[in-house]
């Protein structure tokens, strides 16, 4: 693909600043310059992005486990090691996946990662707009509505400013019952003003400014959905793998986490 008129080289992307705290290799210098100035003010960031990755991992086989085997991952940005497609086709080798992600930059290298793979396809388009998502060809040509999707929304919907739900709602509505919305969430819950500083970091330096909510909020955006047992709680307590992976302290890991099945 060649490069588009639209990429902006100077700014960091969320998107590329997240492959880097996970150890990928597809950001460039105006990334990890930030990345390294939010872990200075945060040095635990690292470690609470493969928390949400963990999470990811574990909420994408649990829906294997109950039969869904369709995955509309929105804000997916770069499918590194360990994303959606790789973990459920542990399980379902049949498994399809489609990506969605609104950074040029983001989606050119996950065209390139996944190559001709038949089961999985990349979307630029905007989450915020369920109607155009949901239109694009290979949304609809890769993914069968008539039966359960799990729309993944991992460590995105605090980059969206302006009433999520709507947006959530527009998706939940697509899907049949039986379906699955798995959520991660940053927060400011049992933070200090780490979360405020790193906040403001992003509001100065990338086109994504950040928006953390409380427990109260993330549960309200699972309206029609019945909450999948432990609720809204913190990263390393949804269903960990096993007790020893429960940190002493899971506030500190800043994000919350929840999966719902459609009503």
């Amino acid at each position: 693909m060649g490069e588009r008129p639209d990429i902006d080289l100077t700014r960091p992307s969320a998107a590329r600043v997240y492959d880097y705290y996970l150890g990928g290799a597809h950001n460039f210098a105006v990334d990890r310059e930030m990345a390294e100035q939010a872990i200075t003010m945060w040095p635990e960031l690292p470690l609470i992005m493969q928390a949400n990755r963990a999470f990811l991992r574990r909420a994408v086989q649990f829906c294997v486990r109950r039969g869904v085997t369709q995955f509309l991952d929105l804000g997916s940005g770069i499918p590194t090691v360990g994303n959606v497609h790789e973990v459920a086709r542990e399980a379902a080798p049949d498994a399809r996946v489609v990506y969605v992600d609104n950074d040029p930059i983001a989606v050119t290298y996950s065209r390139t990662i996944l190559g001709d793979d038949r089961q999985t396809a990349v979307v630029q388009e905007d989450l915020r707009h369920p109607d155009e998502v949901l239109a694009v060809p290979e949304v609809a040509g890769l993914l069968d509505f008539d039966r359960p999707v799990a729309v993944m929304m991992v460590a995105v919907l605090h980059f969206v400013q302006d009433d999520p739900a709507k947006i959530i709602a527009a998706y939940r509505d697509a899907v049949v019952p039986g379906s699955y919305l798995v959520v991660s969430h940053a927060t400011h819950d049992g933070q200090d003003t780490q979360a405020d500083e790193h906040t403001d970091l992003y509001r100065r330096r990338t086109a994504t400014p950040m928006t953390m909510r409380s427990k109260p909020e993330v549960e309200a955006l699972f309206d029609g959905y019945e909450l999948v047992e432990p609720g809204v709680v913190h990263l390393p307590l949804w269903r960990p793998a096993s007790p020893e992976d429960v940190d002493e302290h899971p506030e500190r890991f800043a994000g919350l986490a929840a999966a719902g099945r459609k009503l």
